[in-house]
């Protein structure tokens, strides 16, 4: 194997775990996020050799996930088929409550709300490198983060009044709107 593969091999060992996380938060099935992490890898990959910066190749992955999901959920939205029943088999996914209310009310948001949604407190991101990833202004991050936070609030109030980890407060709107900048 040669040198370059050899180095992408190692890079997507290491970024591949916190890319199906990112994918997973975003779509909130693991089968899908594992197919968004590997096209996300597969696209990073032809691109490898004019990757300057091997630093920088952690956040190419990650705007390149983030285009794929954008790009899927906007060709998905017309075909997609709901059901009112559980499909036969469960899947096997235990978790908290608390995990399980909030995945449910992120797949309540339009796919950009809930990728600004993730991007901001999943992974921790200021607003202004979510603008960076998302190719759009500060201004239009807090915009979002604000209608998806206001839409978000009711829902995980009536979901799971009470619960939590202890000490748990979620975003207040007024500091993202004012205090929090960046």
């Amino acid at each position: 194997m040669r040198a370059v593969d050899e180095e992408f091999v190692e890079f997507a060992a290491v970024a591949s775990g916190r890319l199906r996380r990112v994918a997973f938060m975003l779509c909130g099935d693991w089968h899908a996020a594992e197919d968004l992490a590997q096209a996300a890898l597969a696209k990073v990959y032809v691109s490898w050799r004019k990757i300057r910066s091997r630093e920088a190749a952690q956040a190419y992955a990650a705007r390149t996930l983030l285009n794929i999901y954008l790009a899927d959920r906007r060709t998905k939205r017309a075909t997609e088929l709901l059901i009112s029943e559980p499909p036969e088999h469960a899947m096997e996914t235990p978790g908290p409550e608390l995990r399980i209310t909030v995945l449910a009310a992120l797949a309540t948001l339009p796919p950009k709300a809930r990728a600004v949604v993730v991007l901001r407190y999943y992974e921790d991101l200021s607003v202004d490198q979510v603008a960076d990833l998302l190719g759009c202004s500060p201004g239009n991050v807090k915009s979002q983060t604000a209608r998806a936070l206001d839409k978000l609030r009711p829902l995980l109030a009536e979901a799971a009044p009470g619960s939590g980890p202890a000490g748990y407060r979620a975003p207040d709107i007024t500091e993202e709107r004012g205090a929090r900048s960046g």
